[in-house]
């Protein structure tokens, strides 16, 4: 079961029955239907016979309609809506800071917990009509060389409430209540924000059961990407629990190059990491898989890289999102020349491979790809961790046509 704490609802207490007393609030945004069941029965507050039943309530409340109080929740009697209040709660994090960019772009600082904060950015104009960028750890444990987020140590995984929120709370902004609201803005979720998806595959797995549920926010699963760096045992378990379209954060097409760009290759080498992917659970044409490949100067942008790249992915169903890096103070890296990236994306396209560039969004925001670091932590002295995550718009376009 999902539990995350919400601090401003426990009353602090010097005495040690006090203490006692003060017992964490179970957060049902981050319940599946069955687990919110079992948490309500266990509980007390529904008797057996009627949870599932009011599950299926709380949870149309709360992920339909956007409901953050019990108190609207106008088909639960009163004396239940006060004892769930005493047990639970649906409250939002708070957002500490929103931006807009000139593109449209939006950016949310939200604090979690005490000095935990964590942005979260909505793309427009990405897969059917927009994306949301989420994150799935606080910090990042993969140091990928050309990554400001890998600049940043682990803190915690978040929960799947938390998760959850980010989801809720561009709702909230985009005015997207009740979730079957006519041609949304919100319609892909990405999990390329901070940190490892499948690091954190469990509190992942039950945010996209719930982000998908019909019965709430209803997201089709294949509108929702997952973005690994390779963690290959980790490969199966995440098709076969969310069914969601696979991203692999590739970079490079051989061994000793892609472990200076992505450490992790170290563990799970290219030749383990393939034999996953081809052996991922409902790839197909109709379910491609995403190869995001950053274009650094003189690194990996030259069209032997490119050939090399065809090869590697031969008979894979993919597209390969090409991603202009965006420079940050300290990289050793600069950003390819454009064109060096659309001669790399002419050899991709003539073997059959869609590679589409994407364009950098929200740079005047720093929302862009590897940005968000930076001014949060120069302008803002509020936490004692600043928290970032590198916004990437790779939702694919087919994979669109293809759930319609």
């Amino acid at each position: 079961m999902s539990v995350t704490l919400d601090l401003s609802r426990m009353a602090p207490s010097s005495s040690k029955e006090g203490a006692a007393a003060a017992k964490p609030l179970i957060n049902l945004s981050g319940l599946t239907r069955p687990q919110m069941v079992a948490a309500l029965t266990e509980s007390g507050v529904v008797e057996h016979g009627k949870a599932k039943m009011r599950a299926t309530q709380i949870f149309r409340w709360v992920h339909h309609r956007g409901v953050t109080d019990f108190a609207q929740m106008s088909d639960v009697a009163k004396e239940t809506r006060a004892r769930l209040a005493e047990q639970f709660t649906v409250a939002r994090p708070e957002v500490v800071e929103r931006q807009v960019s000139k593109d449209g772009t939006r950016k949310w600082l939200i604090r979690m917990a005490p000095g935990i904060e964590v942005e979260t950015v909505y793309i427009p104009s990405v897969g059917r009509s927009g994306a949301l960028c989420v994150s799935s750890q606080v910090g990042c444990t993969l140091n990928c060389s050309f990554c400001h987020t890998g600049t940043q140590a682990l803190v915690r995984n978040l929960t799947a409430a938390e998760i959850v929120a980010q989801v809720q709370i561009a709702k909230d902004d985009l005015a997207e209540w009740p979730s079957d609201k006519e041609d949304r803005l919100l319609s892909n979720i990405v999990f390329m924000g901070m940190g490892e998806p499948l690091y954190n595959l469990g509190q992942v797995a039950d945010a996209i059961e719930i982000i998908s549920d019909n019965e709430g926010i209803a997201i089709s699963r294949r509108r929702i990407t997952v973005s690994t760096s390779g963690v290959v045992p980790q490969l199966d378990a995440l098709g076969e629990k969310t069914q969601a379209m696979l991203a692999i954060s590739l970079h490079a097409t051989n061994d000793p190059l892609r472990d200076v760009l992505v450490p992790l290759n170290k563990k799970y080498p290219l030749d383990q990491l393939m034999a996953g992917i081809r052996a991922y659970p409902g790839i197909s044409n109709a379910r491609r898989v995403t190869f995001e490949y950053v274009m650094l100067k003189g690194v990996n942008d030259s069209p032997d890289e490119a050939r090399a790249l065809v090869k590697l992915i031969k008979g894979i169903p993919a597209k390969v999102n090409l991603i202009p890096f965006n420079p940050w103070p300290g990289s050793d890296y600069q950003c390819s020349d454009w064109t060096a990236i659309e001669t790399f994306a002419a050899i991709l396209n003539r073997a059959g491979y869609s590679s589409p560039i994407r364009t950098p969004r929200g740079r005047d925001i720093l929302a862009a790809c590897g940005q968000l670091k930076s001014e949060s932590e120069k302008v803002r002295a509020s936490a004692m961790r600043k928290l970032s995550m590198a916004a990437m718009a790779g939702v694919l376009d087919d994979e669109d046509e293809a759930a319609a």
